[in-house]
């Protein structure tokens, strides 16, 4: 990672850092995103109770090029609490220079200061260059996930 980039909380000075990053995500995974659900978000993120936090890498001169969304989960199996990784991602101009890998190491940094058993996220399966970021940083599992919409 070029050292110009350091990994940080997210703050209201990325606003419009974060819309773009976060919008640019929603595009990767071809999901409607509106201004008024990343709303939503931003404001659980600013929320010092709610569940979900983020950090950013950023460059000398404070503009985002990445974010993370994670968050605490239990795992009563376990009877421990894990972290998971929500949302990843990394500006197209700045991939390949290990942001993510960054991103993915502050979140582990946490995990272990908060004593989380492990670090675990999904992504697509044709996700091909995220997964190879991932296969070597982390072990593949073989869950298969499954949604059920209550409604």
């Amino acid at each position: 990672m070029p050292e110009a980039i350091r990994i940080v909380p997210l703050a209201p000075r990325h606003r419009a850092d974060w819309e773009r990053l976060y919008a640019g995500y929603a595009e990767f995974y071809r999901v409607t995103q509106t201004p008024e659900m990343r709303a939503t978000v931003w404001g659980w993120i600013q929320d010092p109770a709610h569940e979900v936090q983020a950090l950013v890498a950023e460059t000398a001169d404070g503009r985002a090029v990445g974010l993370a969304h994670y968050r605490p989960f239990a795992r009563p199996l376990a009877a421990a609490t894990g972290g998971f990784l929500d949302d990843l991602f990394v500006d197209p101009a700045c991939r390949g220079q290990r942001v993510a890998d960054a991103l993915i190491e502050a979140i582990a940094e946490i995990g272990r200061a908060r004593g989380w058993s492990v670090i675990r996220w999904i992504t697509a399966d044709n996700n091909y260059r995220g997964r190879g970021v991932y296969d070597r940083l982390a072990q593949r599992t073989m869950w298969i996930t499954y949604d059920l919409k209550p409604g």
